[in-house]
């Protein structure tokens, strides 16, 4: 056997293993969202909070366990909560966000739709955690989901790729890794800098008109590295550093979309900026 067959499945199995330790355990009822709670299709948006909130996970993330902190702390304020299972390979529970990242973008378009019929509202706002703040820029670019989204909020995204702190920089040095990769889990290779989705994703620019952006990030990020990949460039983009509203901070990729309510603060202020409040390490207890 030549030798790099030899660490061949070994290093694709590491760049699994890594993507598998930025999400949290699953529970035995991950498979499908809350029917009270969030995921409520007799809520009604107020006139306060007048459209949806539509929560994307990230990958090999869920609709329930990606959002169990979240979803609470918008319910809390007023908004009507939803949230989606998309990209699913057959055979694999729970794990979601692994298929074709185009395909996983029709899905969110199927959901924005439903949402919005079940709601009444002319608009929804999207707020996304890693894969899931960058996939639905497929679905506002390509999609026709600009028409129908208000703002996008970005908890980590990988908006240029996911280098896993560099990991994916040793592909090339393994002749079929990238193949392999993309046969068994093409949502994980879509998110490889420069493949063929996200040059097609960010060409033309990163923003398309009518949306308004947030990103939000930590320079702790071990994932969508380096951070700074993360943000985006348009005329109606605002680009979070968390530390530079809080120092002590230390969330890195999964706390960020899991439990940092410093982060929650800043999203609660993206999706509703005409009563922003200042977001500080005291946000931790609001």
């Amino acid at each position: 056997m030549l030798p790099w067959k030899r660490v061949l499945r070994p290093l694709t199995a590491l760049l699994l293993a890594a993507a598998v330790a930025t999400v949290p355990a699953a529970t035995a009822h991950a498979s499908s969202a809350p029917t009270t709670g969030w995921n409520d299709y007799s809520c009604r948006p107020s006139a306060a909070h007048p459209r949806p909130v539509i929560l994307v996970h990230g990958t090999l993330g869920n609709s329930v366990d990606n959002w169990l902190s979240l979803a609470p702390y918008l319910e809390d304020r007023g908004y009507c909560v939803f949230s989606l299972d998309y990209g699913q390979l057959d055979g694999v529970p729970v794990f979601y966000g692994l298929g074709p990242i185009d395909k996983s973008a029709e899905q969110l378009s199927a959901f924005v739709d439903k949402v919005l019929a079940a709601t009444g509202a002319a608009k929804a706002d999207l707020v996304g955690h890693s894969q899931g703040g960058m996939m639905p820029r497929y679905y506002l670019r390509f999609l026709g989901g600009a028409a129908k989204v208000n703002a996008l909020v970005g908890l980590a995204p990988d908006n240029h790729g996911a280098t896993l702190s560099g990991l994916t920089n040793l592909l090339p040095y393994f002749p079929g890794a990238s193949d392999l990769i993309k046969a068994t889990t093409p949502g994980l290779a879509d998110q490889i800098p420069g493949s063929a989705f996200l040059t097609k994703l960010n060409a033309g620019g990163d923003t398309v008109p009518g949306v308004h952006y947030t990103v939000i990030s930590t320079k702790y990020d071990e994932v969508a590295t380096p951070w700074q990949s993360q943000y985006l460039t348009g005329s109606d983009v605002h680009n979070v550093l968390l530390q530079d509203l809080c120092s002590l901070d230390l969330s890195e990729h999964v706390a960020i979309g899991l439990f940092d309510r410093i982060a929650f603060h800043e999203v609660a202020n993206a999706l509703d900026p005409a009563h922003a409040t200042a977001t500080t390490c005291a946000s931790a207890f609001s």
